[in-house]
This record gives structure tokens, sequence and C-alpha cells, in this order.
């Protein structure tokens, strides 16, 4: 390996990255409650939502996630929730009446 700068940047980054993939497992995890509770229509879903936005934010915050990836994600994140739900479709035999 090379130089004493160097093996140092190597522990360093290793310290990193292991704290780095908790963090991201974190983003996911609550991402994914939130769209399932989003999806399923649960009162809860407000709440899961702002958890995942605000474990965004800290992850953009500490250069975990690039700020702008951090956002789209959010803007996404919000855009399901605001849809309003569809309305059931009408069946083909309630359209020949």
């Amino acid at each position: 390996m090379g130089n004493k700068s160097a093996q140092k940047a190597a522990r360093a980054s290793g310290r990193k990255q292991v704290r780095n993939i908790s963090a991201r497992s974190k983003v996911k995890t609550d991402l994914a409650k939130a769209e399932k509770l989003i999806s399923g229509g649960d009162a809860k879903a407000k709440d899961a939502a702002a958890k995942a936005i605000s474990t965004y934010d800290k992850a953009a915050g500490k250069k975990i996630m690039h700020a702008n990836n951090a956002a789209r994600h959010k803007s996404r994140l919000m855009k399901k929730l605001n849809k309003p739900a569809a309305p059931a479709k009408a069946s083909k035999s309630e359209k020949a009446d």
C-alpha cells in the first residue's frame, strides 16, 4: 500500500462506509414503510411520510446522499401521499345500462 496518509485515508474511508451503509438502510426502510402505508390508504401514512422525509434530510445533511437526490425522492413521496384516491372503475355491465 502507499504512504502513511493513504493508509490513514483508507482506514477512515472504511469507517465512513460502515456508518453510511446503516444510514442508507434506514432511509430505504423508512421510505418502504411510508410507501406501504400510502398504498394501503392507512391513516398513519402522513406520519410515516414525515419520518421518511426527516430521514432523507438527515442523510443529505450528513452528505450520505446528494441533496438533490434526497429532494427528488421526497418530492416523489409527497406526490404519492397527496394523490387523490382513484375512484372505483365501473364494470362493463354497469356501462351497458
